[in-house]
């Protein structure tokens, strides 16, 4: 492994939540440095540290650029060099299994939940194990639009991390055709490597799923396989925010979407970029900070 380091600041809650915000909003931020926000410990809410993890030693322009996402005075940061090890593997060791709506999540460690329709998802490269609030929300959503009557017979789960959120619409609509993609091409490995520990078969036909590697909807396949009854996206705000014309072209009418990975300080921005374009809010999740938006496409426009 290379060397990697953060860059750690000690703030209060709202500060960090706009510290989150400017880094989305920030079009010059490097694509290789990850931001994370996260309270110091649940007795104290208001106290919160925001990390950046880059692949290098920090120096003075980079802790600028970390201090320019603080609005006013910035606060003090720190630099640490982090032991050589893959630090996303080493910080989804050990978490404890989640349980949203109909589905239980864990790593192998874990036992399974024979009352729960039960996924395992190793420590891996990409996000997505389901302890974020945002991808444990779109579970517990998924598991909502299905006893709410939502039918899908054709999905996308667009930025699929891990596979997770296809593998649970899959499990929810057995017969339908699914189709996941990132723009990371880890994930490619990551998803069938856990596509096989749970049993999902990989294909173009019904029940079976493809993964294909795409930055949004930049990719023939994905296209052609449209339009979809159902798109999910658990990403960040701003790309949402571009893509609503995309996910509009390629949703049919009365087609579903499930939108998370924004702030719920974000959702307005988010929700009005989807109005424009014919969807309205049929349901919607507060998880922690984050919102989970069910959004339906209108019939006749």
């Amino acid at each position: 492994m290379a060397d990697a380091w953060k860059i750690v600041a000690e703030v209060s809650k709202t500060e960090a939540r706009a510290a989150l915000v400017a880094h989305e909003e920030a079009l010059d931020w490097p694509a290789e440095w990850v931001v994370t926000g996260m309270e110091v410990a649940d007795h104290l809410p208001d106290d919160w540290t925001v990390e950046v993890y880059l692949d290098r030693e920090p120096g003075p322009d980079d802790l600028q650029r970390v201090a320019a996402l603080f609005a006013g005075t910035p606060p003090r940061l720190t630099a640490e060099k982090l032991p050589a090890t893959d630090w996303v593997t080493e910080s989804q060791k050990g978490v404890e299994p989640i349980r949203a709506g109909r589905f239980h999540v864990r790593t192998p460690e874990h036992p399974a939940d024979p009352g729960l329709v039960d996924f395992v998802i190793p420590a891996s490269q990409a996000f997505g194990t389901g302890q974020h609030q945002t991808t444990a929300g779109c579970l517990a959503m998924l598991d909502l639009m299905k006893r709410a009557g939502v039918t899908a017979r054709n999905h996308a789960d667009i930025g699929t991390g891990t596979g997770l959120l296809a593998f649970a619409a899959l499990h929810l609509w057995p017969g339908a055709r699914a189709t996941a993609s990132d723009i990371d091409p880890v994930c490619a490995g990551v998803v069938r490597d856990n596509m096989a520990c749970n049993a999902i078969a990989e294909g173009g036909g019904p029940g079976q799923l493809t993964m294909v590697i795409a930055d949004g909807m930049a990719d023939p396949l994905l296209r052609l396989r449209g339009p979809y009854d159902l798109f999910i996206a658990n990403i960040l705000a701003g790309p949402l925010v571009e893509l609503a014309p995309a996910f509009a072209a390629a949703t049919a009418p009365g087609g579903n979407l499930l939108l998370a990975g924004l702030l719920e300080t974000q959702e307005a921005r988010v929700r009005r970029a989807y109005r424009a374009q014919g969807f309205r809010l049929a349901r919607r999740l507060v998880c922690g900070d984050w919102s989970i938006l069910w959004l339906r496409k209108s019939r006749v426009r």
